[in-house]
């Protein structure tokens, strides 16, 4: 049954207390997030008896308050009273501006690529193939292909890669097929293999690298003329400061690894399988004490200090140690996933080859199989919810601590693509100048001889030769590479005179007219006739130098004959080179071209955001519509929303307002996770980074007085009109059931111990058997006697619902089209009763991709305008926020994507000239986002699974299909928004999870969730063990919402069997009258731009 639908006008309006007057900044609330602020804001709340959010308030002595108030505040407003200045003279630059421009390039600290869009190092590319990806199971099928057929080279950039992934499901049946033996396999064959991983933070850097030179030095450099009284609050200030440095340093989880991608394990596990594969971790974060000391205390000489600068600097300083600056870089990362095979066939988007991210289109969140453990689909650590328990020890493949038998996975939904043509090039020329400029970085000064720099051999038409000659291609090799020791792949051509170290960008290929004689390239030879300079002697002598008249008209006629057939045989080299490189005059190939965020701790250039700049772009020349589907959205609408600077959201309010003030009918679609990051209970203090990005993407979105629906109501129009925000989540049974039971009596061995020993003998290391104490090969067989016991107990038994089949093991096919009504599912208590069988978790959204409905472009800009045709696709590794978007922080690389194949349409109850490959990934996204899709068997591959070459398939026409093909119809509209609403109502009754709507302060959190589930991931012990146990386990049904017994379950089903797919509404009221973020001392100006 549908909840009473309501929209509330404090989603997107002026909800906030306004400060009080003479305190516009707020500074009384909430002041600034530093440091000493924080610390200011701790001691005020003792003393005033003010608490954390939702605590009991502290006492204190009321008299003494007002007096401590004082001398805090006035310390706090000399500590950080700091301006740009001060920043740009510690950190060694000036505070990178917004990215608001008048034109797709932007001229900011970039280098000078006028010449291409948006200012990228590469220009457009005609004459590719591209085909689509949803969700990882076709995806590392078709990669697994890929791998499997390389015969040079295989080079693959990640944040995080798993050798132990299985690239096809069930592992049980697909052992060739995991990562690492395919790539040891590959390197067997003499396949080169490259691999460039982020190296993620070990070590913290403490105060100790700064304390106590730093603060006594700061003060020396106070002028002469200071007095006393300032001098001594100098001094105050940098005590203060430095204390809070040490509790920050100790309390914050910023200070500890963020991640546990564990690259060593990454590189170790590789390397030793083959001496033909190499990977690069990148980059080294930490230098020692002193270097650190001698580099803060040098960027401090021949300042102009007062009392206040001077004490807000170690601040500023440590920033800039911890990576704001671009010498030293800590939490900034390696985010592309790339992959390209013997340099023609590319892999890209947002699926790293990692654990995690392997899911099925109808993402079952339960994988418990007791008939046949051999279906696991997800064994060890890929059966994983970070929300309950993140990866753990990945390096120790057995280690998964998570109980699959109680709790549930979380599910992936990710976009990437596979493609061939020119504009791999520039994939190919992104990977050789990382690897060279990491090489330079860190290998070439060690003089160590296990790895050296790649040569790029730039195919001059952009296409893969397989038998390449020595003019079949242009040398190209990146900033600092070398031809000395050097591995080469692709085409092969005569050695080059060797290149400067240069940091010049690399130079996309422009072929020239195709009547210029050229000296390179198998298309274009140069002219040996009349004309040709090695046939003159001063003056025209004919073919051949002859006296006699007669032999002289012979040969002339011959020559003249010769070079006709030499005109007309460079005429349909011409046309053989245009239709390589762009495609027949009639079948063009699909422009590309692509875009990067990459500076000089990340790539060795100067800044590039050219993401950023074609987002604002593509959003700004839009026409009808935007589909939006990210993992983060943190953006600004100006310059009043520091410290978050990428100005996409400023795009997206102008676009709007365009379209309000003329009337017209516009959408914005976004759809992101409900909770970014991994949190558990967001009310724990770790989960500070999770709050602080919430806060960060409401206030992009409809808090804080400058979001992007605040800024469209302040304009008089309704934002709900324009814009709209989504989530995703799902839900599964655990098949906890008496079959299971069953099978650990007939066995007499649990379920769990056989589960463990299968993970344990799925993921042993690819060379495990190689490496016995004894120097003997190792038996698995008394390793999986527990494993083999409980299989053979299985054998024999009388039927049971989901004993003989796996056919119930996950019921996810109940909210997909042509899935079972989960009413009619059967089950049979055993372990635990159905009603504690069911589970739900946020469906985790981590694509990064944008559909957009451009504008034709002005006539001025048509040689370099965003689109050629009426539908653009931006898809990549880029989140929308800052650190992916502004270019010095992680690095990030996306290709946009123009088809011009044309389909027929609707747009807003018109017909409409839609392109194919925008218009059916859009389809095939919003059908699996309502349930319109068929659930995928991980053991019938279709064309979907395979790579670059076997096209797309879709059903065009359908009835399905009909129902998405107008993103803009009344009809679509009241699916879309029907459906996610109905979704929400019945996840928020039969689970409860936050973020929801009814939670809008840390009181009501208490009473829908925390009552419930908050002690859920706790262990309870000790006398209050009773008293510290949830009512019930994470992601379970609130039970006391339904009738007891039966009848409760037949209620909850009901309900349930009105989920169809898995989109639900994005909460905009979730804990609205709270600072998300306020507790902890964690989020502060030192560590924000981490958050944003």
């Amino acid at each position: 049954m549908a909840g009473e639908y309501r929209e509330d006008p404090l989603a997107y309006g002026d909800y906030h207390e306004r400060p009080p007057a003479g305190d516009e900044e707020g500074e009384y609330e909430g002041g600034e997030r530093g440091l000493l602020g924080d610390t200011y804001r701790k001691i005020r709340g003792r003393y005033s008896g003010q608490g954390a959010p939702g605590r009991p308030p502290n006492g204190g002595p009321g008299q003494s308050s007002g007096l401590v108030s004082g001398l805090v505040n006035t310390l706090h407003g000399a500590v950080h009273e700091i301006g740009s200045e001060v920043r740009q003279r510690v950190s060694g630059k000036e505070r990178p501006t917004s990215h608001t421009h008048s034109t797709a390039n932007c001229d900011h600290g970039m280098h000078d690529n006028a010449q291409n869009r948006f200012g990228s190092f590469a220009s457009q590319r005609h004459g590719n193939d591209i085909k689509w990806f949803v969700d990882g199971c076709g995806y590392m099928w078709a990669v697994s292909r890929a791998l499997e057929q390389a015969t040079e080279s295989i080079w693959i950039l990640d944040w995080w890669l798993s050798p132990e992934l299985y690239l096809r499901r069930p592992p049980a049946k697909n052992e060739q097929y995991r990562l690492d033996r395919m790539l040891q396999a590959a390197a067997q064959r003499g396949v080169r293999v490259n691999i460039i991983v982020y190296k993620e933070v070990t070590q913290a850097l403490t105060r100790k690298y700064l304390t106590p030179t730093v603060p006594r030095y700061l003060h020396s450099l106070l002028p002469r003329h200071t007095d006393s009284f300032s001098s001594a609050l100098c001094r105050a200030g940098l005590a203060a400061t430095f204390a809070s440095l040490e509790y920050v340093e100790s309390e914050n989880q910023l200070m500890n690894p963020l991640v546990p991608v564990c690259s060593s394990h990454t590189k170790h596990a590789l390397e030793n399988l083959h001496p033909n594969i190499s990977v690069f971790r990148h980059p080294d974060h930490l230098p020692d004490a002193q270097t650190l000391q001698s580099s803060f205390v040098s960027s401090l000489q021949n300042m102009s200090l007062s009392a206040k600068t001077a004490a807000s600097l170690p601040l500023d300083g440590l920033k800039a140690l911890y990576g704001m600056n671009e010498d030293v870089i800590l939490y900034w990362a390696h985010h592309e996933k790339l992959c390209v095979v013997d340099g023609k066939t590319a892999f890209m988007g947002g699926l790293d080859l990692c654990y995690g991210r392997w899911d099925l289109n109808q993402h079952p969140i339960a994988d418990c199989h007791p008939s046949n453990i051999a279906d696991t689909v997800f064994p060890g650590q890929e059966y994983n919810n970070a929300r309950v328990l993140d990866f753990q020890d990945v390096s120790h493949w057995q280690n998964n601590k998570l109980d699959r038998t109680v709790n549930s996975r979380m599910g992936w939904s990710d976009i990437s693509v596979s493609l061939r043509g020119p504009v791999v090039e520039d994939l190919r020329a992104h990977f050789v100048e990382r690897w060279n400029f990491i090489y330079n970085e860190k290998y070439d000064v060690r003089k160590d001889v296990r790895y050296s720099r790649l040569t790029f051999n730039q195919n001059a038409a952009g296409v893969y030769q397989q038998r390449p000659t020595s003019s079949a291609s242009t040398q190209y090799q990146a900033p600092g590479a070398f031809p000395q020791g050097s591995q080469s792949f692709g085409p092969q051509p005569q050695p080059s005179p060797q290149p400067s170290q240069s940091s010049q960008p690399y130079q996309p290929y422009r072929p020239a007219s195709p009547w210029e004689n050229q000296g390179q390239g198998q298309y274009f030879t140069p002219s040996r006739g009349v004309d040709s300079d090695e046939d003159r002697g001063g003056s025209y002598r004919g073919h051949h130098h002859h006296q006699h008249l007669e032999a002289g008209i012979e040969h002339v006629e011959g020559a003249v004959r010769g070079h006709f057939n030499e005109g007309v045989q460079r005429m349909e080299n011409s046309y053989e080179h245009h239709r390589r490189l762009h495609g027949g005059f009639q079948d063009a190939g699909i422009p590309c071209q692509i875009v990067r965020s990459c500076g000089k701790w990340s790539h060795g250039v100067p800044t590039e955001h050219s993401i950023q700049n074609a987002y604002i772009d593509i959003i700004q020349r839009s026409q009808y519509f935007i589909y939006i589907e990210n993992q983060f959205f943190i953006t600004a609408t100006s310059d009043a929303q520091k410290p978050v600077r990428n100005k996409i959201g400023a795009a997206i309010v102008d676009r709007i307002l365009r379209a309000a003030r003329a009337g017209e009918r516009y959408k914005v679609v976004v759809v992101i996770p409900a909770v970014p990051g991994f949190a558990g209970d967001l009310k724990d203090d770790a989960s500070l980074g999770t709050r602080a990005i919430m806060e960060f993407q409401y206030n992009s979105i409809n808090r804080g007085g400058h979001s992007i629906m605040e800024m469209i109501a302040d304009a008089g129009f309704d934002p709900t009109e324009y814009i709209r925000f989504y989530n995703l989540r799902n839900y599964d049974r655990i098949n906890n059931s008496g079959s299971m039971r069953a099978a650990e009596q007939q066995s007499g061995v649990s379920f769990q111990t056989a589960q463990q020993q299968y993970n344990d003998a799925v993921e042993l290391p690819a060379d495990y058997t190689s490496r016995g104490d004894d120097g003997q090969d190792r038996d698995f067989t008394m390793s999986r006697q527990s494993y083999n016991q409980y299989q053979q107990g299985t054998q024999g038994m009388d039927q049971r619902p989901g004993l003989k089949s796996s056919r119930w093991d996950t019921v996810s096919e109940c909210y997909m089209l042509g899935g079972a009504d989960i009413r009619s599912v059967p089950w049979e208590n055993g372990n635990v009763s159905e009603i504690e069988a069911f589970v739900s978790e946020e469906l985790y959204v981590h694509s990064k991709v944008s559909i957009v409905s451009p504008c034709p472009p002005h006539k001025a800009d048509e040689m370099q305008v965003l689109i050629a045709d009426d539908r653009t696709v931006i898809c990549g590794s880029a989140n929308l926020n800052d650190r992916s978007q502004n270019g010095d922080h992680d690095s990030e690389i996306a290709i946009i994507i123009e088809d011009p194949t044309p389909i027929d349409s609707a747009m807003n109850g018109k017909p409409w000239q839609a392109t194919k490959f925008a218009a059916t990934l859009r389809r095939q996204l919003f059908r699996k986002h309502l349930g319109l899709l068929r659930p995928q068997d991980v053991e019938r591959p279709d064309a979907n699974f395979e790579p670059i070459g076997v096209p797309n398939t879709y059903d065009f026409g359908s009835k399905e299909d009909r129902l998405v093909i107008d993103p803009l119809s009344d009809n679509f509209l009241n699916l879309w928004n029907g459906r996610a609403h109905q979704n929400t109502y019945a996840f928020g009754k039969i689970f409860h999870p936050v973020p929801h709507d009814d939670v809008r302060t840390w009181k009501d959190y208490e009473q829908f969730y925390g009552c419930f589930f908050s002690k859920a991931g706790k262990k309870p012990e000790g006398p209050d063990a009773k008293k510290m146990s949830a009512k019930y386990k994470w992601g379970h049904v609130v039970a006391e919402n339904f009738s007891p017994g039966q009848p409760g379950v037949e209620e909850m089903k009901e309900l349930l069997s009105t989920v169809k797919g898995t989109l639900v509404e994005m909460p905009l009221l979730f804990l609205i009258k709270e600072d998300i973020a306020q507790e902890g001392m964690g989020l502060n100006a030192f560590t924000e731009d981490v958050y944003t």
